[in-house]
């Protein structure tokens, strides 16, 4: 069953002095979703560095996001997808590493500030920026004309490599 995934920003966003930022993203993780080791590891990265929490507070503050939602790890398979999506969607290392996950735990939506709003990955996970006004619904007329160009374009593009392909063959 198609579900959400988190990057870290939202979750950040939980522990922040930006109520209506902060409410939000505690409706959204109370609502379910899921998460990978990549975000772990950055939450604790912006505890440390940015946040200036201690060891103790940082393994608590993880302690909790672990609590609220399932974790999933980072496979050779799903950083080699990883990659491959950094490639192809010009994704940060870092994001790819999300959606990759995100797609490996089949889920439909990816929540981030950071990523493009209404980027659609593989054409089957979608990011979206939650603290957006305007939202999922009033992108989709949009998407899915952006989409279909797309999908042309794609299949434009793998009908050429397959020509090169064969006149190298």
């Amino acid at each position: 069953m198609p579900g959400s995934f988190f990057d870290t920003n939202v979750l950040l966003y939980a522990a922040s002095a930006d109520r209506a930022k902060a409410d939000r993203a505690e409706q959204l993780i109370g609502e379910g979703g899921a998460i990978s080791v990549q975000v772990l590891n950055e939450i604790a990265n912006v505890a440390r560095r940015k946040m200036g929490l201690s060891w103790t507070e940082t393994h608590a503050f993880l302690d909790m996001i672990r609590g609220l939602l399932p974790v999933h790890p980072i496979t050779i398979e799903i950083h080699e997808a990883g990659l491959s999506l950094a490639e192809r969607y010009g994704l940060s290392l870092y994001d790819a590493m999300i959606a990759a996950s995100a797609l490996h735990a089949d889920c439909d939506t990816l929540w981030s500030e950071v990523m493009q709003n209404r980027m659609v990955i593989e054409g089957r996970l979608r990011v979206v920026n939650p603290f957006r006004t305007g939202g999922f619904e009033e992108s989709a007329t949009f998407d899915v004309a952006w989409n279909a160009s797309l999908s042309d374009t794609m299949t434009e593009w793998n009908n050429e490599d397959e020509n090169v392909y064969n006149d190298l063959a």
